[in-house]
């Protein structure tokens, strides 16, 4: 077991670092790139979002020749995260005290990529310029990577260590995100003595939402009703207001503009049979992306896999990762699986060994001559 790994694995987690708070993982990152000879620069990120720092650039000038690489990574954790511990298990997992996240997410591909960095200068091995990107409120719908200025990135190939699963893993396609909110007028009136003057915009909202089809819609979307609210703290008046809010994820983004476009209708009608109105409102929180396998980071991942002794697979996902931002940008890349396990739970785990492997593909895509 690398000690220095896992040591550095759970002094990450030790440091909250909420969305949108990530101030004091963003000054011990700052630290620790320079002290391996990065320059590093904050952006205004955090006045933008609402946070107390900005997201974190890095550039360090390499030996061997060719284009820059980039590696990306978020700084904050998702929700219960302060307060966070890490246990080292006899078996080698890592896991939270069970009253918070581990933090794996984003922390097990940080640290490996810092304990590649930390062996390759005590082994002098050349290796090409490096970016690295860690961004604040990618939990959030990547709040931070949204206002980064990519126009400062020279890489045009990323590797963004950010998936679960077996190690080896690469993510090569992921979906559009969409919100909608639907927002429905009726009209109040005593519920005991004239019921039948109002619009129950409750019943309204209640016969869209079932009306949705829910859950897998096809082989490459999802559906999702989130919340529902409406109505006042009395029973004795017919609501007059009600808000649904959802999202629609797909793998085609046309396709999920139509599904928006199928669930306006179904509130709109509902709306309209029963006397009410409706708001409808909708936000793309990032588009689909497909990395062609002939990319050249598609093929560097598979070389690094092999030569660490790991078979690599290409997979799809339906989360997102600042790969989305990167992709819109120009820069295609893989989405790495770095050894997180149950995340966004109380239940999170990393494994030492899984981390060693990251660490070893990680060291061997920086090396990488091809």
């Amino acid at each position: 077991m690398n000690d220095r790994l896992v040591n550095e694995f759970c002094r990450l987690v030790a440091i909250d670092s909420p969305s949108l708070g990530e101030r004091r993982m963003a000054d011990y990152l700052k630290g620790r790139l320079e002290s391996l000879g990065f320059s590093v620069e904050e952006d205004q990120a955090g006045s933008i979002c609402g946070g107390n720092c900005g997201n974190l650039y890095a550039f360090r000038r390499g030996q061997t020749p060719g284009d820059s690489l980039l590696f990306s990574m978020h700084m904050d954790t998702v929700e219960p995260a302060t307060g966070k511990e890490a246990l080292l298990l006899e078996d080698g997992r890592i896991v939270s005290r069970g009253d918070t996240v581990l933090g794996a997410d984003d922390m097990a591909g940080t640290a490996a990529v810092l304990e590649a960095l930390e062996q390759i200068r005590e082994e002098n091995l050349p290796c090409r310029s490096l970016e690295l990107l860690f961004t604040i409120g990618e939990e959030r719908h990547l709040q931070g990577s949204a206002v980064f200025d990519f126009q400062k990135v020279c890489s045009k190939e990323a590797y963004t260590l950010d998936l679960s699963g077996p190690v080896g893993t690469a993510a090569l396609r992921a979906p559009s995100l969409a919100v909608f909110l639907a927002r429905i007028h009726g009209k109040s009136t005593h519920a005991g003595f004239a019921p039948e003057e109002g619009v129950h915009a409750v019943a309204i909202g209640a016969r869209a939402a079932a009306a949705l089809e829910m859950g897998h819609v096809g082989e490459d979307m999802t559906v999702n009703v989130g919340s529902f609210h409406g109505g006042g703290a009395t029973t004795n008046i017919v609501p007059d207001y009600c808000e649904v809010r959802g999202e629609v994820r797909g793998l085609d983004h046309e396709r999920v503009l139509a599904q928006l476009e199928k669930i306006r209708q179904t509130f709109a009608g509902e709306a309209q049979k029963a006397g009410g109105s409706l708001e409808y409102e909708t936000e793309i929180c990032y588009r689909a992306y497909e990395t062609d396998r002939n990319h050249p980071s598609v093929r560097r991942f598979a070389r690094a896999c092999r030569r660490a002794g790991v078979e690599p697979v290409f997979t799809e996902t339906f989360g997102g990762s600042d790969q989305h931002r990167l992709a819109a940008s120009g820069i295609r890349g893989v989405v790495m699986a770095s050894a997180m396990h149950r995340c966004h739970s109380c239940k999170e785990y990393t494994d030492a060994g899984e981390l060693e492997q990251v660490c070893r593909i990680v060291k061997e895509i920086l090396c990488d001559r091809e």
